[in-house]
């Protein structure tokens, strides 16, 4: 099949799927092998990057999805608002933060970190299928573990979950952590407790 009839044939199917294009699948339905289908797909991101089209080829959640430019974003979200972190309560974006850096995680360990039942903003993330169920654990009772799914790596732009941004990114200035910790009413130095907090969100880039 000539270069040119791959990628118009790839457009179509970028069209109409209705979550990201995996090169192997496409490769199947083609019948062509998945290098030449790796570079069809290169080429049309680069025609459409180069060219300022409106729409832009970017590879996320393990494959390939049509996006609108972000030089339009204003003029798309007058159109439609079709998903919105912000219909997500503080509680619901609070946990998910947890289970998207500590996952596999269970309910227990959430609540325990923000300090509040994790309960009803689990039950909202799984309704909206941002997280998913991935084992239970080996302590006793052997409660549900909880991971992000593919649709929350679609949802916020990333490809695998190691492009979460480090957490160091978010860690308070001196003088910010001195006006928090004192508004906690908690001692200046919090010594090992701050470190057992550290040690237990983990590493942004390792997953279990």
């Amino acid at each position: 099949m000539e270069k040119s009839l791959v990628k118009s044939a790839l457009e179509s199917l970028l069209v109409v799927s209705d979550e990201p294009l995996s090169a192997g699948s496409a490769a199947e339905i083609l019948e062509i092998p998945e290098s030449e289908v790796r570079a069809a797909l290169d080429e049309l991101a680069d025609d459409l990057r180069r060219d300022e089209r409106g729409i832009q080829l970017r590879q996320i959640a393990g494959g390939y999805r049509f996006f609108t430019h972000p030089a339009h974003a204003h003029l798309v979200e007058k159109l439609v608002l079709s998903w919105d972190t912000r219909r997500l309560t503080q509680a619901a974006l609070e946990t998910l933060s947890v289970i998207a850096y500590r996952q596999p995680v269970t309910r227990a360990i959430i609540g325990s970190i923000r300090g509040v039942s994790a309960d009803a903003a689990v039950a909202s993330l799984l309704a909206k299928g941002l997280i998913k169920e991935r084992g239970r654990d080996s302590t006793p009772g052997t409660p549900i573990l909880y991971g992000t799914s593919e649709l929350f790596l679609e949802k916020f732009g990333l490809n695998t979950i190691k492009d979460l941004p480090p957490l160091l990114e978010f860690e308070p200035d001196p003088t910010a952590r001195g006006e928090i910790e004192g508004g906690l009413g908690a001692p200046p130095d919090l010594g090992t407790e701050e470190l057992q907090f550290t040690e237990e969100i983990g590493d942004p880039g390792a997953v279990d």
